[in-house]
């Protein structure tokens, strides 16, 4: 590695808002990778295809995302910002704060197990990502931190315990994610794997919170 390479790099400026032209153009885009690859999975989500499909240039789209990988990291946090709408809109039932999480996703997991070439693309791409693709990938982190935190429905701030216990958490339904894409976990496995790292988040409650 050169001296050059290790040198701090200034911060980049904070890129201006999208238009709402932009944004349209965005979401078609976004839509087209979803539908391309729910119908055959990673190797069909094609950039040239896509910008076809959303009726923009591919040097267009290239600027909004700069590589397959970029595109597919952008529809999986697509994606789970639906899935965060719907379950505010139906939160979990149940009365403690690790069942409620569990609840909540295997719902999620089911809505993904209903498009499973879609799953396997958002997944792959994810292992895929390097560090170009950091900002998406700390976004799509960042979005199931916050589904995980919605479907606890604390009273007081999560401990810093708890946090630990919810990036655990993340870990798992990750690699429940690849282990069931493979072939290697049934969805009753799964479950209640998701139950199992799910009782961390009463366990590391606050004493009289338990």
């Amino acid at each position: 590695m050169t001296t050059e390479s290790k040198a701090a790099k200034p911060a980049l400026p904070a890129s201006p808002p999208l238009t709402e032209r932009q944004e349209a153009r965005r979401r078609r885009i976004l839509h087209t990778s979803a539908k391309l690859a729910s119908r055959g999975g990673f190797d069909a989500v094609q950039m040239r295809e896509v910008a076809e499909s959303s009726g923009v240039a591919l040097g267009t789209l290239y600027r909004y995302f700069p590589s397959k990988v970029h595109l597919l990291v952008a529809t999986m946090q697509d994606q789970l910002q639906h899935m965060h709408e719907t379950l505010r809109k139906r939160p979990p039932s149940e009365q403690d704060p690790g069942a409620r999480v569990a609840q909540t996703l295997m719902r999620a997991f089911r809505a993904l197990q209903r498009e499973p070439h879609l799953a396997d693309a958002m997944v792959r791409a994810l292992t895929f990502a390097d560090r170009s693709v950091s900002p998406e990938v700390d976004t799509v982190s960042r979005l199931t931190t916050a589904i995980i935190l919605d479907a606890m429905g604390l009273d007081a701030p999560p401990t810093p315990e708890q946090l630990s216990a919810v990036r655990v958490i993340e870990h798992t339904w990750h690699s429940a994610l690849i282990t069931w894409l493979s072939g290697r976990a049934s969805i009753a496995q799964v479950k209640i794997d998701i139950e199992t790292v799910c009782r961390l988040i009463d366990l590391t409650a606050p004493e009289g919170a338990r």
